[in-house]
């Protein structure tokens, strides 16, 4: 549970806001300290300019008409401002009482009074503990006079402690309240962060064991989250084909190689045990073991190609290649069984067919294949056509036949391996055609018409990029 990534996705989010929370917190005091203080410096500084002027013309009342000090009490006054008076100078009214706390000079310590201005500072009374915050205002009877005296209006530095101390304890609880709704929605989010990223690890520990059929999340959104289930879903697909036709594969192979070899040992033991002892009956048992033989090394041959091919483990070389020559070579290569068999043979080029740069060999292979296929299925008596074009800066070798056609639903499988109708061939002439065009850079086109016959149509740019593997 702590170390999910749920828990630590929910507990890095709450840092967070726990550390923004506390850094907001601490800038609100320390503001709102400064802006306390001001407030109550500003506030002394007016009730001691009020109070000042109010006992300095008290005191003038007093000293022309011999009045007696004011009769408010300073208590009173003290109740109604919510601060305490003192009085440092002169007694402005001599012999009478008129209700300041009275201080001596030295009671202010180092602290210099103006006779001018105000002066805000902090002191601890004689015999007490507390500091106050204080404001001083000379009191003159004349203006331009020296002061008799200073009018001292403060209140304790512990109000104002009070005050921001209960603003802490405010956004404290905002802060609690705020971090216990942002847990909530956080773990809300982590769950729907972490669900599809659970589901994808338990999918791969499906796939790494082995099986496909494994249950993925619909992707919701375009997030990362959802694009990597996508990619994900996908690659689960790919793997799934690829161990289907990995299956399908080595069945076919093992398919393949059992024919010959049944036939191989059964006329062996045949000739061994003595079942078969005329000497036509033995060559002719022979003449079948050799050409099942042909048939397992041509198989052979044909799967190491292909598995080369898909694999990317061949070598392709870049040369001129006059394409007359190959066309030339791949052509007298069955124009022996289309005499047998009575087959209509053409070859058709160019007079000057443009020179490309290729690898002759696999060029040669491919059109080999084409015309095996070709032969493969036109009947005896029909006609095949080997043909040789340039178009759009492309060379363009076509194999004509008068087979059977191939069906719409068959043009995309007979370019896979095993895919074939023919006992003697292997399914893999046209597969290893298809992997060795796209490997010279180019491709291979399919035209067909069931009862007419087909087109094979090898595209090779005249100037071929050769892609190695």
């Amino acid at each position: 549970m702590l170390g999910t990534l749920r828990f630590r996705l929910t507990a890095l989010f709450l840092a967070v806001v726990l550390v923004f929370g506390l850094v907001s917190i601490a800038a609100a005091v320390r503001l709102f300290q400064d802006v306390t203080r001001t407030a109550s410096e500003r506030e002394l500084q007016r009730e001691a300019s009020g109070l000042a002027a109010l006992y300095a013309a008290s005191a003038l009342r007093a000293t022309d008409e011999g009045a007696r000090a004011p009769e408010f009490a300073a208590e009173k006054l003290e109740l109604a401002t919510g601060d305490e008076l003192f009085y440092v100078g002169a007694s402005l009214f001599p012999g009478q009482r008129f209700g300041l706390t009275r201080l001596p000079r030295s009671a202010l310590g180092e602290i210099e009074l103006d006779r001018d201005r105000q002066v805000t500072f902090e002191f601890t009374p004689p015999a007490e503990r507390r500091v106050l915050l204080a404001a001083a205002h000379p009191v003159k009877l004349e203006p331009g006079t020296d002061p008799f005296g200073w009018l001292i209006v403060a209140k304790p530095t512990a109000e104002l402690r009070e005050q921001w101390l209960n603003l802490v304890g405010r956004l404290a609880l905002a802060l609690a309240f705020g971090i216990a709704l942002a847990g909530v929605l956080f773990y809300w989010l982590s769950h729907r962060l972490t669900d599809p990223v659970l589901a994808l690890a338990r999918a791969t520990e499906e796939v790494a064991a082995g099986r496909y059929d494994v249950d993925i999340p619909v992707a919701r959104g375009s997030d990362e989250v959802s694009l990597l289930t996508e990619r994900f879903r996908g690659m689960v697909e790919q793997l799934a084909e690829a161990e289907q036709l990995k299956r399908s594969f080595l069945m076919s192979v093992s398919h393949e190689l059992r024919t010959p070899l049944t036939a191989i040992r059964g006329h062996v033991e045949a000739i061994r045990e003595g079942i078969i002892t005329e000497p036509d009956q033995v060559q002719g048992s022979l003449d079948i073991v050799a050409a099942e033989t042909d048939r397992l090394e041509r198989l052979v041959g044909d799967v190491l190609d292909l598995a080369k091919l898909q694999a990317h483990r061949f070598t392709v070389r870049r040369e001129e290649v006059d394409l007359n020559r190959v066309l030339d070579h791949a052509y007298g290569a069955f124009t022996e069984e289309a005499r047998r068999r009575e087959i209509d043979y053409r070859l058709a080029a160019e007079s000057e067919p443009p020179v490309i740069v290729s690898d002759g060999d696999r060029v040669l292979q491919v059109i080999t294949n084409l015309l095996s296929n070709a032969f493969r299925w036109t009947p005896d008596g029909g006609r095949i056509e080997l043909s040789l074009a340039s178009e759009n800066g492309s060379v363009l070798v076509d194999v004509l036949d008068t087979g059977p056609g191939v069906p719409l639903r068959e043009r995309a499988r007979i370019f896979d391996a095993f895919v074939s109708e023919d006992a003697d061939g292997t399914g893999l002439g046209l597969p290893i055609a298809r992997e060795l065009a796209v490997a010279l850079g180019g491709r291979i086109e399919l035209q067909s018409e069931i009862g007419r016959g087909s087109r094979f149509r090898f595209v090779i740019p005249a100037t071929t990029a050769v892609v190695r593997g």
